[in-house]
């Protein structure tokens, strides 16, 4: 996985993905060579010569300049996320270049980041690494999202769940949603974020690998180059112990965490949801402290 060949793909993939009709090109009626738009008519549009374009797909030139960049990202009609995306990918590119590739520390969770999620009380939440990877939870969040793991996995690094690993291959965790399809592209789509941040990350590079290896569905998803950052998102979920659940989950940066963010779940007020919520903090609790763990 390196940032000339991601750069490249991001670039054809999403050309192959516009039409000319999109874009206000005319639409002849003629046998097109190539899906979406040809070479010549997206830099024709971005304001670039061909040989120009030509050569930034195909990884020969890695001294766009933010200009130039910026008319691709209009010309490809990319949303913030993917236009973030797409100067990522160019500018580690040419960071790669000059000073070789960002090998980012060990993730650790540090104890004002765990004090906050103790603070959080019966409001699930979770602790979200670089490249998604649990780094803790409190009761309601291990119980909401993986109750069937050991709830002290987080804390053991060779261990630690993985959220892409638990949606394409953690049968529990793909039967909690309703519409499993939007969690797959969503989790795909920071997965892709998370490469233009850390393109030479070996990590990462294993992560995608294996998930290529044993999900057909992963692999297919990737492909796309779709690029999803860390907001707001609703899911319906189906828990086996509470029932449908509609939740709403929040990201955010933790300060100085490296590419850390908490998630945190909450649920309409006065809503089914949210009496099914308070039932499994209660279950959870009750279940903490009886023999059994949760």
């Amino acid at each position: 996985m390196t940032t000339k060949s991601e750069l490249g793909r991001f670039l054809q993939t999403r050309r192959a993905q516009l039409q000319p009709v999109d874009v206000g090109l005319p639409m002849y009626d003629e046998r097109r060579r190539v899906p979406g738009l040809r070479r010549d008519e997206l830099a024709q549009l971005a304001g670039v010569s061909e040989s120009y374009y030509t050569r930034l797909e195909q990884g020969q030139s890695l001294n766009a300049s933010l200009e130039v960049l910026d008319a691709l990202a209009r010309a490809l009609r990319l949303d913030e996320t993917e236009r973030r995306h797409l100067h990522d990918l160019a500018g580690t590119a040419r960071k790669g270049a000059a000073g070789g590739p960002r090998r980012p520390a060990p993730e650790r969770v540090d104890a004002a980041t765990r004090q906050l999620l103790s603070s959080l009380g019966d409001a699930p939440a979770v602790v979200l690494g670089r490249y998604s990877d649990i780094l803790a939870w409190n009761r309601t969040g291990h119980a909401l999202f993986a109750g069937h793991l050991d709830p002290r996995s987080p804390d053991q690094p060779g261990r630690r769940p993985n959220t892409a690993r638990l949606v394409f291959l953690d049968a529990h965790v793909r039967d909690l949603y309703d519409d499993w399809l939007k969690k797959a592209r969503d989790v795909v789509g920071k997965l892709r974020f998370a490469v233009g941040q850390y393109p030479d990350d070996p990590i990462l590079a294993s992560l995608i690998g294996e998930l290529v290896m044993h999900s057909k569905e992963f692999t297919a998803l990737w492909s796309e180059h779709r690029v999803r950052d860390w907001d707001i998102a609703t899911h319906r979920m189906r828990h086996p112990l509470v029932g449908p659940v509609d939740v709403i989950q929040q990201a955010m940066p933790l300060p100085h965490g490296r590419g850390q963010r908490i998630v945190i779940v909450t649920t309409e007020p006065d809503s089914a949801s949210r009496a099914a919520l308070t039932l499994l903090a209660q279950l959870t609790a009750s279940s903490a402290e009886g023999e059994a763990p949760i």
